[in-house]
Parts: structure tokens; C-alpha cells; sequence
């Protein structure tokens, strides 16, 4: 049985605020990201964006807990 839950939300009406925080991040960082298809991002400049986001996240749980 294969799963794909990594591609799924939990919360369904997450997916447009998550698409937003990643146009935010992706133009942040000064990568040009479009919405739909993206196949022409190198991979450094796709998981550039990924890790900025993951790195906000965290940083906003830990002021959260202080």
C-alpha cells in the first residue's frame, strides 16, 4: 500500500496560506516563482526556498514558547 501523505495537507484550508508563505519566501530570497509550473528553478534555488520556509517556521514556533 503506498501512501502519499507528504503531498497532502492535514488541513485542507492550509494549502493557500502555505502557497502564499512560499511566494513570500521565494521573493524574499529573490527567487522568481510563479504560480503553477515551475520546472525551470534549479534544484538549489527550489529547496532554497523550502529551507527558508522550514528555517521561519521554526523560528516563529520558538518565539511562540518563550
Amino acid at each position: 500500500m503506498t501512501s502519499k501523505s507528504g503531498s497532502r495537507m492535514e488541513v485542507p484550508q492550509a494549502k493557500e496560506a502555505m502557497n502564499r508563505f512560499k511566494m513570500e519566501v521565494a521573493s524574499e530570497i529573490g527567487v522568481n516563482l510563479k504560480d503553477g509550473y515551475n520546472g525551470d528553478l534549479t534544484s538549489r534555488e527550489a529547496g532554497s526556498i523550502g529551507g527558508e520556509m522550514v528555517r521561519q517556521m521554526i523560528k516563529k514556533q520558538e518565539e511562540s514558547m518563550k
